[in-house]
Parts: structure tokens; C-alpha cells; sequence
């Protein structure tokens, strides 16, 4: 694939992408096809067409991006899975969403689950800490009757993502800083500041409109109901402490790479090393499950045998999202292995607009054909990082425009992304619905982000 030369124009290149994003929404909503199956025949179509090598498709496109993606998504959903079945299992959910319901009132438990998840948001990477907040998430559903996850779920997992998106140390808005040489301190602090009314306007406002119109019951990942909650179920404080380590471990990780980027320590040192890799997501979770299995199992008088059937019940449930979500990787891999994503941007580069709307136009158009936001943001800054550089711009206006930078790269995930189908998966919506509510979320998210860099960007050029 390293000597393979595209020769097809961006506007072949384009309508080829199109035309596979409806068969896909063709084959999964009007002929019910199952969307495993559905995104690997497209895939494989997709390639043929765009004229990757045949002999490369299968292994170094399909495969590879198959793997690449569950590499990093298939570990945090199946110990997250556990996790939350050893919570919800032992009765810690109830007892929590019982909490929060108690404290907040039952008309701001979406507000309350929406400020918890911005919290938890900050060290935590969007997959994996939507995956420990849903067992709290269905809880608080059923918790309050109706079982409309939706109402819940869309505002915590907007939270995640908004701080995904815009806040240092995640690593979107951290390449973007690099590429532009902002000051990183000044994107963290901006960043915090921008997140909140963003959640409020794009995930909680929105999450109570769509939770209202699209009422589902609470999906079978963790547990059916609460019908079999045991008689002694474990202290909230016990509860937190659990939902907190694999936040505690991640969070010492990203916040070494965040002193490693500012030059207070260095990757290279054996201690920083090790830490780090104890505080990598998939190792943060591993090392709270079997922690949960001691502290919510063992020490409350399960014995292993039972234990390990929980913890086994957790994964069947979660094998369909897991395939799905892989899939999804591969029609993305497939679309950036073609040459779509940098025929479109060699594009649009020459259009002429102002630098913080090209940034953002760039990376949005760029999401939209690849779903990868962070190929999408990365692309875009490499691009626009030489304007930014020649440009007689301030501090300030540097740090706007790679925050619209990283909100062009959000903008309305579809079906080629892999989270779209991580969410409505888990979740329980079709792909219809989902487009309906997430999608929608991610563009509203995307505008909002870019109006308010763009508002910042003016008046910081004011002074």
C-alpha cells in the first residue's frame, strides 16, 4: 500500500463516498440488513472502487484497520462491561442513582449525570468513560420509571465528548496545539471555560429535547432490571471509589503527558514509564475489575465460581457492539487508504477563506469523509499550520483557531465513525435514530464550538 498512487480526482473520489454512505443507510434502515454485515460488503466495495490494489484490500486495508480500531475500543468495552456488571450486579447502581435522585430531584437528574460525566470527563477519554458511567446511567433510568435512557444518556455522553473535543489532555486538542505552537496552558484554560455552556446548549438542552421524542427502554448490557438487587448492597461511598480508581489511574496517565509536553519530566525515565502504562485505559480498567471482584464480590461472600459467572455474563451482551464498532473502523480505514480525505482537503485549500473558517470548514469536511476526528484535526492543522504561522496573529487568536480547529473535526460523525456506532449500540438505537439524536449532537456540538472560537478570535483581535 506505501507505492500505491491514486488516480481518480476528488470529485470521483467524493461521489464514490457518498454513494457508499447510502447504501450503507439504504441496506441497514429500509432492508434491515444486520450493520456488521452491512459495513463489511460495503467496505470491501468501496475499496474495489476506488481502486486500491486487490491483492492489499483484504489484509492491509480491512483487516488492518479492523484491528487497529478494536486494538484500542474492544478492551475498554469489555472490562468496562465487567466493571459495570459488578456494580450493577451487587446492587451499587441502584443505590448511587438512588443518591443522585435524592440529592438532585428527579427533574434535574439528566443536569446532575451531564456536570458528573464534564467531571469525569477531564482525565477520562470519551469511550471509556461513557462506558463506566452507563451502568449509573441506566440506573438513574429505571430508577425513575419509563426506562428513557435517552433523556440520561445523550447529556453525559455529550459531556464526554465536549471535553474529548476541546479540553488538553486529550490528545486532539493537544496535536492541534502542537501543530500550531499555541500556548498549551492557555488552550487548557479556554478550553475549560468554552465547555460548560457548549454541553449546556449542544448536549443537555439537546438530550432533553430528543429524550422527550424518542422514548426507549434501558438496553440489557448491564443487567435487565432491578428486580434481584441483593439485600446487602455496598455503601455509595464504596461505589464511587470504584467508578473512581480507573478515573484516578487514567488520569495519572494523561496528566504525565501533559507535564512530559510542558518539559517537567520525560517519557524516558523508567518510573514515568511505568506509571504511565498502569494508567493507559485498558490497564486502568483490568486492575479496577479485579479490584471490583474482591471489594464488591469476595469480601460481600461470592465465591469465585459465581463471580466468574458475572463477569462472564457481562461480555455476550457487548460482542454485537464490539463487531459493529470495528466495522465501523474499517469503512473508515478503507476511505482514508483511498485518497478521499487529502483529495478533498488539497481542495479546498485554495479556496481562499479566512484562516479560523478554513481550519474549521477543512477539519468538518475532512470528519464527514473519513470519520476519524482525529485524522480529521490533524490534516486540517498540518494544512492550515503554515498560514497560522505567517499570520501576524495573537496569542489568543492562535489558541481560537485551534479550538475551531478541533471543533471542525466533531462535526456530525456518521456512519463511518466508529463512536457513532459505539453510541447507539450502546444505547440500544437504531441507525436511524441514532442519526437523528447523536449525529445531530455532534454538528450542533461542532457549530457551537466554532461560533464561540470565532467570537473569541474577533475580540482577542480587538486588542
Amino acid at each position: 500500500m506505501d507505492d500505491f498512487t491514486q488516480t481518480l480526482g476528488a470529485g470521483p473520489l467524493l461521489l464514490i463516498a457518498a454513494a457508499a454512505i447510502a447504501l450503507i443507510l439504504v441496506l441497514v434502515i429500509r432492508f434491515k440488513v444486520h450493520a456488521f454485515l452491512t459495513l463489511v460488503v460495503v467496505s470491501l466495495l468501496t475499496a474495489f472502487a476506488t481502486g486500491l490494489p486487490p491483492g492489499s484490500i483484504v489484509t492491509e486495508v480491512l483487516v488492518a484497520s479492523f484491528g487497529s480500531t478494536l486494538g484500542s475500543v474492544a478492551l475498554l468495552i469489555g472490562l468496562g462491561a465487567m466493571l459495570g456488571k459488578l456494580i450493577e450486579h451487587s446492587g451499587g447502581a441502584k443505590v448511587l442513582a438512588d443518591r443522585l435522585v435524592e440529592a438532585f430531584g428527579e427533574q434535574r437528574a439528566p443536569f446532575a449525570l451531564g456536570i458528573a460525566s464534564l467531571a469525569l470527563g477531564f482525565p477520562i477519554f470519551f469511550d471509556a468513560g461513557l462506558v463506566v458511567m452507563l451502568p449509573i446511567i441506566f440506573a438513574v433510568a429505571r430508577r425513575l420509571g419509563g426506562d428513557n435512557v435517552l433523556l440520561y444518556g445523550i447529556p453525559a455522553a455529550a459531556a464526554f465528548s465536549v471535553m474529548h473535543v476541546f479540553v488538553p489532555p486529550h490528545p486532539g486538542p493537544v496535536a492541534a496545539t502542537e501543530l500550531y505552537g499555541a500556548n498549551l496552558g492557555l488552550v487548557l484554560l479556554v478550553g475549560l471555560l468554552i465547555a460548560f455552556p457548549l454541553w449546556l446548549v449542544s448536549g443537555y438542552v439537546w438530550g432533553l429535547r430528543v429524550g422527550r421524542k424518542h422514548v426507549l427502554p434501558v438496553p440489557a448490557v448491564f443487567g435487565e432490571t432491578d428486580d434481584d438487587q441483593p439485600a446487602d448492597p455496598p455503601s455509595v461511598g464504596t461505589v464511587v471509589a470504584m467508578l473512581l480508581l480507573p478515573l484516578l489511574l487514567i488520569f495519572l496517565n494523561t496528566g504525565l503527558d501533559f507535564l512530559d509536553g510542558l518539559g517537567v519530566v520525560s517519557d524516558e525515565e523508567d518510573w514515568v514509564a511505568v506509571l504511565s502504562a498502569v494508567g493507559s485505559s485498558p490497564v486502568a480498567l483490568l486492575i479496577s475489575v479485579l479490584v471490583a471482584a474482591v471489594v464488591l464480590g469476595k469480601r460481600r461472600g461470592q465465591n469465585g465460581s459465581a463471580i466468574e459467572k458475572t463477569l462472564d455474563s457481562a461480555l455476550g451482551p457487548v460482542c454485537s457492539v464490539i463487531l459493529i464498532t470495528g466495522a465501523g473502523g474499517m469503512f473508515g480505514g478503507v476511505l482514508r487508504a483511498s485518497g478521499i480525505g487529502g483529495a478533498l482537503a488539497s481542495t479546498l485549500e485554495d479556496i481562499g477563506l479566512p484562516v479560523i473558517v478554513a481550519a474549521y470548514v477543512i477539519a468538518a469536511i475532512l470528519r464527514l469523509a473519513q470519520g476519524s476526528a482525529t485524522v480529521a484535526l490533524v490534516t486540517a492543522a498540518g494544512l492550515v499550520a503554515p498560514a497560522v504561522e505567517a499570520g501576524e496573529f495573537t496569542a489568543l487568536q492562535v489558541v481560537c483557531i485551534t479550538l475551531a480547529t478541533a471543533a471542525g473535526s466533531v462535526f456530525a460523525g456518521h456512519v463511518n465513525d466508529s463512536g457513532f456506532w459505539l453510541v447507539g449500540r450502546l444505547m440500544g438505537m437504531d441507525v436511524k435514530t441514532t442519526l437523528r439524536t447523536w449525529t445531530v449532537q455532534q454538528g450542533l456540538e461542532s457549530v457551537a464550538g466554532f461560533v464561540v472560537a470565532g467570537a473569541l478570535f474577533l475580540v482577542a483581535g480587538l486588542f
